[in-house]
Formats: C-alpha cells, sequence, structure tokens
C-alpha cells in the first residue's frame, strides 16, 4: 500500500508551482521597450516660440514655484521642464508650464496640478471636464481654480501618453495599460495654462484663444508632441 503523501507537502508544491507561474507571467508582461528610445530628440525651449500672436515673455511674473521637495520629484519625473509667463498689448497674462517624461512607467506617473497645487497650500475650490476646441482638433482638459488667499487661479490642462491626449485619471491609466500590454512604456507630456483672475469664465476664454495662437506657432511636428492625437471635429 502506498503511502498517503502529506497534505501540507502537496499544498506546499502547488503554491510554489503557482508562484512561479505569476512570476513568470509578471515578467512577461512587464513592458520593457521605451516609446521615447524611437522618437526623434527635441527641445521645449526651442520648441515654444516666445513671441507669437501678439505674445511675449514677461520675465517678470513667474509661474507657481515649486518647494525643494517638489523639485526633487519633478528632477525624478521628467526629462524636460518649460515654464514661462507670457503677456500681450491688452496686458492679459497667460502662464505656461509643460513637463515632458520619457518614462511613463507605473513608478514615473505625471504629477498632476491637483496634486502639486495643494501641495503648495492652495485649495482646489472646482474641478471639472471639459473639451478645448482647436483648429487642429478637440482635446480633453480639466478646467480648476485654485485659491490661495487673495489669489484666485483657473487653470486649463491636458495629458498625453504616447501618442494619445487623454483625460487625466482612469483614462491615462487606461493608456498607459494598452502600451504595456505591447511591451511597450509610453512617455508622456503635460500642458498646462493659467492666470490670476476672478473672472474663471473670462480666464478660460483667455486660455482657450492662448492655446490656439500658440497651436498655429508651432511646427507640425511640435505640434503632435504637444496635443497627441487630438479628436477631430465631426
Amino acid at each position: 500500500m502506498k503511502p498517503k503523501l502529506d497534505r501540507r507537502f502537496v499544498a506546499s508544491v502547488v503554491l510554489g508551482v503557482a508562484m512561479a507561474g505569476t512570476t513568470a507571467l509578471t515578467g512577461a508582461l512587464t513592458p520593457t521597450q521605451k516609446v521615447a528610445d524611437a522618437r526623434a530628440n527635441f527641445n521645449l525651449e526651442a520648441m515654444i516660440p516666445t513671441s507669437f500672436a501678439g505674445w511675449t515673455v514677461d520675465t517678470s511674473v513667474v509661474p507657481l514655484t515649486p518647494d525643494p521637495t517638489q523639485k526633487e520629484l519633478i528632477a525624478a519625473l521628467y526629462d524636460q521642464t518649460l515654464s514661462r509667463t507670457y503677456v500681450n498689448a491688452q496686458g492679459q497674462r497667460v502662464m505656461l508650464s509643460i513637463a515632458y517624461g520619457g518614462d511613463q512607467s507605473k513608478q514615473l506617473q505625471l504629477h498632476l496640478p491637483e496634486v502639486c497645487y495643494v501641495a503648495q497650500g492652495f485649495d482646489m475650490v472646482k474641478d471639472r471636464r471639459d473639451e478645448l476646441a482647436t483648429g487642429f482638433g478637440n482635446v480633453p482638459v480639466k478646467r480648476l481654480v485654485a485659491r490661495q488667499n487673495a489669489r484666485n487661479e483657473p487653470i486649463t490642462y491636458w495629458v498625453t501618453i504616447g501618442d494619445k491626449a487623454v483625460m487625466s485619471g482612469l483614462d491615462q491609466k487606461m493608456q498607459r495599460f494598452v502600451y504595456g500590454l505591447s511591451g511597450r512604456i509610453p512617455d508622456g507630456m503635460l500642458v498646462r495654462v493659467s492666470t490670476i483672475e476672478a473672472d474663471e469664465g473670462n480666464a478660460y476664454k483667455v486660455q482657450d484663444r492662448f492655446v490656439n495662437q500658440m497651436l498655429d506657432a508651432v511646427d507640425p511636428q511640435a505640434r503632435a508632441r504637444l496635443m497627441g492625437a487630438a479628436t477631430k471635429h465631426g
């Protein structure tokens, strides 16, 4: 009569096989190829003109400056950043911030304004989804209002993951997941414009006009990087 196998021994063998299989599957599905490595090099400072359509850089106003802790995080997340304030003849000012990261793996994700403004002591008083219409298609954007004491700052921003403009949050994660299924790690870009103004409705109109004029001013390759695959007008 054959001796019965010890149940604990059998369980440990089954568990070991299952763990080995999980490890192998995880390894097979872990993306390793960076999309950024196959793309042409670019420079944000050179890509965005310092003057266009009546807008010029105003060095007297600096966009939100991160604290030392935030600076360390930004340095870890992004390969390039651009931060400028533009002014036109009417005295309207728009703060532009662009951040590019060549590695949008789970560990290195774009740092969203909802997080960085609150970390700087702002209250996020409004947050909604919207679409920004441009001559090259519609871009899914977030409209925020950040407030700190007397400073009221309406914000518009959008995110690109790989070659597609997506809504931040779940859509952003889904796009990263889709790339991961093919073994690729997408790059990402965050484009943010903001103004200091009490009237958020007027602020968004100024921001939308600024974005449209900026997109008109850059070359097609730069525009594709900034917008991703925007939704075409019907």
